[in-house]
């Protein structure tokens, strides 16, 4: 006679079976596929891809954000939709459609709100973490011909359960604060510049800048002293410098903050700004081999790697943070779109997307480790951000 604990026992291994095996998210990622509406799930101890996920919309200029367990991806899509990946599972988790046009988000220092910016309607919705339910809605400023609201750009997770962004058409940065209630407090900061296109936040996250696209300069806010207003730095940096055509723009998130130097790139020109971290004055300017969109420093900060926008978009330099040398020229393959280290440095991905693959490579030996098939790559996101403030 089966004994009914036996029975039981044997139901369990099955059930066990059936799951997906038991393992941690410490080392995962995702790969945007976008030209399939997919993400490739990828883990870095083996340098492999695990699954491919699909069904999550128009990813032409998509972002993640991952839950503070790293077991979830947030997903923001171009056509508006918002998708809660499971990484574990292996699937979509939840997904709306919040917007006509959204251009990025962020999630809450505590985890439990998710932030999204939006072109279409311009303005910002919130929704809560695990359930994707909208919370609030925020507006932008109206366009002065009541045509349209002024599109979202540059939104960051700050600490304080607060977000802020910045408005391209109406030359603003909005501060929300959700430390009191679900229904934010919201401090406005006018005429901060022409067309802000991007922003970062400072590892600290005490120093938010935003990039400005309509004239050569940035403006940053103080915020332990938000009081003080946005200040002005960088004016003028071309000045005597022809601007060329500005095929693609910069991406503020990949700036670097490097020790007391920050590297930055140079709209419409082939350089590399370097300011003093404390003073935020320039100090120094980089020539490199095309128009910069990411400018990003391996963990230790002792070096800083550079992609650029077409047509030099099939190489990579890396710089000596120290001596502002070029190290190294390097050419993966055609239209290098991201690049993502690991937390702690030993390999940096890069998405190769004409070629149809990621690249491992060592940054210290700058020797290629592994090649992995792709169907259109863009953006690379580890699940090691989850705990990095400001991404």
């Amino acid at each position: 006679m089966i004994r009914p604990f036996l029975l039981l026992a044997a139901a369990g291994l099955l059930c066990a079976c059936a799951q997906q095996p038991l393992r941690g998210t410490g080392d995962l990622g995702v790969v945007v596929e976008r030209a399939t509406g997919s993400l490739q799930l990828i883990e870095s101890s083996g340098m492999s891809s695990l699954a491919r996920i699909e069904g999550l919309g128009d990813l032409s200029h998509a972002s993640v954000v991952f839950s503070r367990d790293q077991r979830f991806a947030y997903v923001f899509g171009r056509d508006g939709g918002l998708t809660k990946v499971d990484l574990l599972r292996q699937r979509i988790d939840k997904r709306v459609i919040q917007g006509g046009n959204s251009i990025g988000g962020a999630i809450s220092q505590d985890g439990r709100l998710i932030a999204v910016g939006n072109y279409e309607p311009g303005g910002v919705k919130v929704f809560d973490a695990q359930t994707l339910e909208q919370i609030a809605d925020i507006p932008a400023t109206p366009l002065a011909d009541g045509s349209r609201n002024s599109r979202v750009v540059g939104v960051t997770d700050v600490p304080g359960q607060r977000f802020i962004y910045s408005l391209f058409d109406t030359g603003e940065t909005w501060l929300l604060d959700f430390s009191q209630s679900r229904t934010p407090q919201i401090s406005r900061f006018e005429n901060i510049g022409n067309q802000p296109y991007d922003a970062l936040l400072t590892p600290e996250g005490r120093y938010y800048i935003a990039g400005l696209f309509g004239e050569d300069g940035m403006a940053k806010l103080d915020l332990w002293h938000p009081e003080r207003g946005v200040e002005r730095i960088l004016d003028g940096y071309g000045r005597g410098q022809q601007k060329l055509p500005v095929y693609k723009m910069p991406h503020l998130e990949g700036w670097t903050v490097a020790g007391n130097q920050t590297f930055v790139p140079a709209i419409g020109q082939h350089r590399v700004l370097v300011m003093d971290s404390e003073n935020w004055q320039q100090t120094g300017a980089i020539d490199v081999a095309g128009q910069p969109i990411f400018v990003m420093a391996r963990p230790d900060a002792r070096q800083i790697w550079v992609n650029f926008a077409h047509p030099d978009n099939g190489k990579i330099q890396v710089i000596d943070s120290e001596t502002h040398d070029i190290i190294a020229t390097l050419e993966p393959g055609p239209a290098v779109l991201h690049m993502e280290f690991t937390a702690r440095g030993d390999q940096l991905w890069l998405s190769v997307r004409d070629g149809g693959e990621i690249q491992v490579w060592d940054p210290y030996t700058l020797k290629l480790l592994k090649r992995l098939p792709a169907e259109s790559p863009s953006g690379i996101f580890f699940s090691s951000r989850a705990h990095e403030t400001g991404l």
